[in-house]
């Protein structure tokens, strides 16, 4: 069942990395494994596929490609904006937003 011969194969110091990284006395062990394992090989056809854009003269193109399929994380603040904004247009808080709203307002100098 394993093909090591396909282009996006992860080197096994690489997946030795991964496994010793995770609880391996968690019961979702190999979830996590497979998870890290999908991410990596998403990332580097990702990152083939931006290096072919850029060889072909699209660099312009690659960098945007490589924003919309790995956007930043939003912040603390954009997300505690996001969660009142919620709030405003009429929805009732929920636990998860106060949380963030809570945690953003924690990190603020007293």
């Amino acid at each position: 069942m394993t093909n090591n011969n396909h282009p996006i194969t992860p080197p096994p110091e690489l997946v030795e990395q991964w496994y010793e990284a995770i609880d391996n006395s968690s019961t979702s062990w190999k979830q996590e494994l497979a998870t890290q394992a999908a991410r990596w090989g998403a990332d580097m056809e990702l990152e083939t596929c931006c290096q072919w854009l850029s060889i072909e003269g699209y660099d312009l193109v690659a960098a945007k490609f490589r924003a919309a399929r790995r956007p930043e994380p939003s912040s603390l603040k954009e997300q505690a904006l996001e969660a009142l904004k919620h709030t405003e247009e009429g929805w009732r808080p929920v636990p998860a937003d106060c949380a963030i709203i809570r945690r953003a307002l924690e990190s603020l100098p007293d």
